[in-house]
């Protein structure tokens, strides 16, 4: 009888584990979809997708550098840095788009490199590091304006944040798909994935299995700079402005759909359904509490308090697994 009950606790903490999460998000969908008959329109469905594109895009890079052991939090930074560079670009000459919408993602990949190198050759924290180079990276999108913020007029830069496939599906959401499909089979396809799994996992057991640690750690820093530097152009082409003070407050809904979708802080644990389920969470709730009224105060502490409540079952989870 004992031994039939643990069976089942463990059948059920197996179960919470891969579907919690999804029953969270249909039950928060079902609740909502009760308060408010607008909730479940097409159009509100349309602008959840559409609010949350952009920082589900720097979740899908961060669930990387998190399960591999570590956290980046320049990314808010590096959106600056992307929409400065694109700004004082196409203010100096409006047809040069594609090159200014390259030299943002490769400035921001190139930064992600920095990161990673600075942790992985030197052993240095990742807080730290991310903590600094956030300031760097930051001071850079200053200089590049020269601290002004540059408005964009260009109607076909506008279409990068703007447009709509077919008139219904907007290109950012589109976009955010594409890289969650990519990152899903580097994740959980590739060798690549595995070695990020390891390495945060069990590092010491990584380097006796013959994992290239060091070019692992640095890959995953690589794809956050990439990736941020695709949400600061996105980001850029919707508010139509090249900023060099926007981007604060990103990292933390970044890493709260990752922490949300089940990935572990300790590493080695994380699935990328799990990320996009979590920054859909996040989005229903903003867009929840919007259609209530309710002062957008609270929004910020409903997030504080799911970080904490994920951070606190991931613990119970990892105690348990032990």
């Amino acid at each position: 009888m004992a031994k039939q009950l643990n069976t089942n606790k463990r059948d059920y903490s197996a179960f919470m584990r891969k579907y919690g999460v999804i029953l969270v998000l249909l039950l928060m969908v079902v609740l909502l979809s009760i308060v408010s008959p607008v909730f479940m329109t097409v159009s509100n469905i349309i602008s959840v997708l559409l609010q949350v594109a952009i920082n589900g895009i720097l979740a899908l890079g961060m669930v990387f550098v998190i399960t591999a052991g570590g956290i980046d939090l320049s990314i808010g930074s590096m959106l600056a840095l992307a929409g400065s560079i694109v700004g004082a670009m196409l203010t100096a000459n409006v047809n040069q788009i594609p090159l200014a919408c390259l030299a943002a993602v490769a400035a921001c990949t190139a930064f992600g490199l920095i990161n990673g190198v600075l942790v992985a050759k030197f052993n240095m924290f990742p807080f730290v590091v991310t903590l600094s180079t956030q300031l760097v990276i930051r001071g850079l999108a200053y200089i590049v304006t020269g601290g002004y913020s540059l408005t964009l007029s260009s109607k076909p830069f506008r279409q990068i944040g703007g447009g709509k496939l077919f008139g219904a599906i907007p290109y950012p959401v589109l976009v955010f798909a594409f890289l969650a499909v990519i990152a899903f089979i580097l994740m959980h396809k590739t060798k690549f994935g595995r070695y990020v799994y390891a390495v945060g996992g069990n590092i010491n057991a990584a380097i006796a299995s013959g994992v290239n640690v060091f070019w692992t750690r640095v890959c995953t820093f690589i794809i956050m700079g990439f990736c941020a530097g695709v949400a600061g152009v996105i980001l850029c082409s919707r508010i139509s402005a090249g900023q060099p003070n926007v981007g604060s407050g990103y990292e933390t809904d970044a890493i709260a759909a990752c922490v949300i979708g089940g990935t572990s802080f300790a590493g080695g644990i994380a699935t990328i359904p799990g990320t996009v389920i979590g920054i859909l969470i996040i989005g229903v709730i903003y867009n929840g509490m919007n259609l209530l009224q309710i002062n957008t105060y609270w929004q910020t502490i409903a997030k504080g308090l799911l970080i904490i409540g994920a951070v606190m079952l991931d613990m119970a989870m990892t105690k348990r697994r032990k």
